[in-house]
């Protein structure tokens, strides 16, 4: 409960110290020790009345710390011994997340410190969380945030010129997007969802898309986003254990998500150029709206994938391509072409190959691929799942394929 409130809070108090002191790196740091002593304190004093209050007036106290000890603002010393912070009702109260994710993604930074900063400071990740969203070292995660912090001193909290919109915007979809994804399928713990993390995404792409209404890309993200997460209902089967997508109770699918973000991705493509996002929304409509596994018209899915490939090729394409081929031309195509792909080293490379052995009827090749992937991921639901999986295919009859 502490873990939720806090991550839900982050972004408000930090919007509300850089408003106030400026210095979006220092404040974040004062933030963080904030974060610090709530997990400390509250635990054995109890949640307070009004937990966002509590945190800006402890950031905000440290903040004035920080600067009295600055050797360089000696002088200020009598001017920052006056500053105490605001009477909790004077503080202000709109929403300022928007503005401070497009301060992360300011133009001096570069992309990956862009992502690393907004998935910190606003997405509430930590950064061993953001670094298996990207498959790089930890540490390398945690260099690029303390740069970024850097080289952001002295930026106006304000939104950016018009001029400037799209590079940020790129740059916030490409956030949004990962947050997205680690609440939507946790990388490691003990759930399958992140239902924290899949809501705040959610949430701020509307304010984008509400900042942003002609960008089919934002329309895109937003509409894959309710697409997505209209399944969440059905992804889990009691145990906490992932339930396949062909063996899914579609009853328990939200109808309003799939009908919205059905609408918004239908205007997009008939409105704006092509982008990816618009793409996987595509994709992910098309499943939603099949009444049955068996009506999915994977046709339709592999030609959408294989545009996605040619305006944004990855791993994770490739291997979600190769799945809608073996739908479409059988396992031993996709089979094929897995083998002649390189650079897969991914435990989900693993589990497509395992799928496809299970397909062709190689249960023996099918369960150890399985075993495999249940080594390698870091989610314990997932790890279970792919366990039994590596169970189930062996008690098989040759041949059989799974629902």
């Amino acid at each position: 409960m502490i873990d939720g409130l806090l991550r839900e809070t982050i972004p408000q108090v930090l919007t509300a110290l850089v408003r106030r002191y400026g210095d979006f790196g220092k404040c974040e740091d004062a933030v963080q020790e904030a974060l610090l002593a709530a997990a400390v304190q509250w635990p054995k004093d109890g949640i307070p009345d009004n937990p966002k209050a509590w945190l800006i007036t402890t950031a905000s106290r440290r903040r004035i710390e920080m600067w009295r000890n600055e050797a360089a603002r000696i002088r200020r010393e009598e001017t920052v011994a006056a500053l105490e912070p605001p009477p909790f009702e004077l503080v202000p109260q709109q929403d300022d997340t928007l503005t401070l994710l497009l301060l992360c993604c300011h133009p001096s930074l570069t992309r990956p410190s862009q992502v690393a900063l907004t998935l910190r400071a606003v997405g509430g990740l930590t950064t061993a969380e953001i670094a298996r969203a990207y498959l790089v070292p930890e540490p390398t995660i945690g260099q690029r945030i303390s740069r970024a912090k850097q080289k952001l001193r002295g930026a106006d909290f304000a939104l950016p010129p018009q001029d400037e919109l799209p590079e940020r915007v790129a740059a916030v979809l490409q956030v949004l997007y990962l947050v997205f994804t680690e609440g939507h399928t946790a990388s490691s713990g003990n759930e399958v969802n992140r239902v924290e993390l899949t809501a705040e995404a959610i949430r701020l792409t509307r304010q984008l898309h509400a900042l942003l209404p002609a960008d089919g890309e934002v329309a895109g993200l937003l509409a894959l986003m309710l697409l997505t997460d209209a399944r969440r209902p059905a992804r889990t089967g009691q145990d906490g254990v992932p339930v396949p997508l062909a063996e899914q109770d579609r009853s328990l699918w939200d109808a309003s998500a799939i009908a919205e973000g059905s609408a918004l991705i239908e205007h997009a493509l008939a409105n704006s150029p092509v982008g990816p996002y618009q793409l996987q929304a595509a994709i992910a409509a098309v499943h939603d709206e099949a009444p049955t596994a068996d009506d999915t018209d994977w046709p339709q899915i592999l030609l959408l994938y294989d545009l996605l490939r040619q305006l944004a090729p990855g791993p994770m394409v490739t291997l979600n391509r190769l799945v809608a081929l073996a739908r479409v031309e059988g396992p031993a195509a996709a089979l094929t072409e897995l083998d002649a792909t390189e650079h897969l080293d991914h435990y989900r490379a693993d589990v497509v190959r395992a799928d496809l052995l299970e397909r062709s009827g190689d249960a023996q090749g099918a369960r150890d691929c399985y075993l495999r992937a249940a080594q390698r991921t870091l989610s314990l639901p997932e790890r279970e799942y792919f366990e039994s999986r590596a169970l189930r295919v062996m008690s098989e009859k040759p041949g059989e394929t799974p629902a």
